[in-house]
Order: structure tokens, then C-alpha cells, then sequence
């Protein structure tokens, strides 16, 4: 189904290769030292399906891992006598692979925790008369920020409870991504914090739940709302930004 070409959306800040399998690896609790390479390519797969349906600005490293991917499954199926001579040194084919994501965990990691301490330090400030920090809260500290693949995932889920109507596909066509973006933001006035899965009615159809969860990135884009979790692959939670609230406030 073609995206209209002017909500074609175009993430400032979208997670690479690495990025998605990390997020697959750890949402299947497996070892990262013993990828189960199949089940993670057959996943990583559905979901370089799920963003081209979306036209997600895919960059060229996303099918590169899939070729990468794809080569380390099959030489996993060949006997090892058969396998080309660096790799039987190596003993397993995804060893190159674990390596670059560990690695790549590691920096990931580090720059997370730079942030937090950031965080922490823009949420303090010293009194006039002394020198004791004093901790300013934030609404939502608890909630952590969600990922695409976070978004990607329940929008999976989304598209795999409706049951398809070809009349109501028709009817729907009318929907587009202003309407998505209208009912999205007369919904979080209303309930100041919408959880992600209710934003799809029981009998929405392909087309709608697509273009919702389109008028959903270009919301997020704009900064006019967030998504939050309050738990690691736990429900996704959209609300007003700080800057929107105040707007409406005021």
C-alpha cells in the first residue's frame, strides 16, 4: 500500500542494524554469545518488512545485516569440512557478528550512562547560602523512553489482532494521516496519557491502523507528544510533551 509522499516519515534520531538486534536478542532473553541465528533472522526480517510497509526512511545498513544475516545462517547449515578455510579457524560463522555487537553494547552502554549523569546534573542546583545539592523532580522520572522498535513491535501486535474486511479497507481509504494526527491529539487533551494499544479500535482496519500509527511518528517528530514505558517491553504509554502542556496552560 503506497504512503501518501508527504507524511513519508523520516526519524530524526532511528536506531541502525546493531540497534535492532540487540533490541531482538534482548526481547528474546537469549545469550548473546549463542545468537540463535535463525529465529533472530527470521524477526530481524518481519521487521525490515514492517518499516518498508511503513516507507521508514530504511538506510543501507539494514540490508546489508540482512545479507549478513542470511550468509551466517546458511553456513551454519553446511558440515564444517565444507565451510571456507578462515571460517572452520574460526569454528562459528556468527562469531564476527557477536564480536561487533558486543562492542557495539559496550559504547551503547557508556553513552547511556553519560546521559543519565547529565540527566542527574541538570536536575540540580546549589541553594544561595550553602553548598547543598538540592534534587529538582520531574514528572515521569520513572518512565523510561521507548525505542522504534518498541513502537514497530506494538504496532505489530496491532495489525496481527484486527481481522482483515475488504469492504471496511475500502471505507477507510479516506483515512489519511491528518486524521490520525487529530483523533491522536483530541484523545491525549482529553485523558492527558493514552495507552499505545487503545489508539486502534477492535474493528480498525489495515489502512487506519497504519496511517494512525504514521500520524503517531510525525506527533513524536514534532515533539508535540512522547511515548514512555514504565517497564522493559511493558505497555507504551503516549503523552503531551512539557512544551505542549504549557501551550494549552497558558
Amino acid at each position: 500500500m503506497p504512503i501518501q509522499e508527504e507524511y513519508k516519515v523520516k526519524l530524526e534520531v532511528f536506531e541502525g542494524p546493531l540497534d535492532l538486534l540487540l533490541y531482538l536478542i534482548k526481547k528474546d532473553e537469549v545469550d548473546i554469545y549463542d545468537i540463535p541465528i535463525e529465529l533472530i533472522a527470521r524477526q530481524y526480517m518481519e521487521y525490515l518488512g514492517l518499516m518498508r510497509m511503513l516507507d521508514l526512511d530504511i538506510a543501507g545498513e539494514f540490508l546489508v545485516m540482512a545479507a549478513t544475516l542470511m550468509m551466517i545462517k546458511s553456513r551454519m547449515l553446511l558440515p564444517p569440512e565444507e565451510r571456507p578455510e578462515l571460517e572452520i579457524e574460526e569454528e562459528d560463522p556468527r562469531w564476527e557478528l557477536i564480536r561487533q555487537l558486543i562492542e557495539y553494547k559496550k559504547f551503547k552502554d557508556a553513552a547511556a550512562n553519560l546521559q543519565e549523569m547529565e540527566s542527574r546534573t541538570g536536575n540540580m542546583f546549589l541553594r544561595s547560602a550553602e553548598d547543598t545539592a538540592v534534587v529538582v523532580e520531574q514528572p515521569g522520572v520513572g518512565l523510561k523512553d521507548v525505542t522504534i522498535f518498541d513502537l514497530i513491535a506494538s504496532f505489530n501486535e496491532a495489525l496481527k489482532r484486527i481481522q482483515i474486511n475488504e469492504i471496511g479497507e475500502i471505507m477507510a481509504e479516506r483515512f489519511t494521516v491528518a486524521d490520525g494526527i487529530e483523533s491522536i491529539l483530541g484523545r491525549i487533551k482529553r485523558e492527558t496519557q493514552v495507552v499505545f494499544a487503545t489508539l486502534f479500535r477492535p474493528l480498525s482496519t489495515r489502512h487506519e491502523i497504519i496511517y494512525t500509527f504514521l500520524a503517531l511518528l510525525e506527533l513524536i517528530r514534532l515533539r508535540q507528544v512522547v511515548a514512555r514505558q514504565e517497564a522493559v517491553f511493558g505497555d507504551i504509554v503516549i503523552m503531551r510533551t512539557e512544551t505542549e502542556q504549557m501551550t494549552d496552560d497558558g
